[in-house]
């Protein structure tokens, strides 16, 4: 069995059941992207897709992760102004981030817990929580 074939048929599969078109930038962009669990910048996925193979533009590459992003299959983090990254784990979760290293990790579920308020404005619900703890070197005391 060719599990790079079948992997291609899931990606093209799951790009569909959101409704986006499979087209071949797509599908490589979003195989990169599902590869693993992972945090990844725009940037980064640039160098992943154009590691081998006919190039992706810089221009594609945001369109899509906004598309990905917009139909619910990945997650966009705005870690601060000029940085965001996309996360392939959908389900509500927390994550680090270090402002030295640059990267992003989950917070393991049920290693934070946040209390809630009981009573919300009327005629409104929790949609999601997004919380990025910002991490920084510890300093020698």
């Amino acid at each position: 069995m060719d599990t790079q074939k079948d992997q291609k048929r899931n990606v093209i599969k799951l790009l569909r059941s959101r409704g986006i078109t499979p087209t071949s930038q797509r599908v490589k962009i979003a195989s990169a992207l599902f590869e693993k669990p992972q945090h990844l910048t725009a940037d980064q996925v640039l160098l992943m897709v154009n590691q081998e193979g006919k190039k992706v533009s810089k221009a594609t590459i945001y369109n899509t992760l906004g598309l990905f992003s917009e139909k619910g299959l990945i997650k966009e983090l705005n870690v601060d102004s000029a940085r965001a990254f996309y996360d392939s784990t959908t389900h509500n979760h927390y994550h680090f981030f270090s402002e030295e290293s640059q990267e992003l990790w989950d917070i393991q579920e049920g290693d934070l817990d946040i209390k809630l308020p009981e009573n919300l404005p009327p005629g409104t619900e929790i949609d999601r929580i997004e919380t990025v703890v910002y991490l920084c070197k510890k300093s020698d005391s």
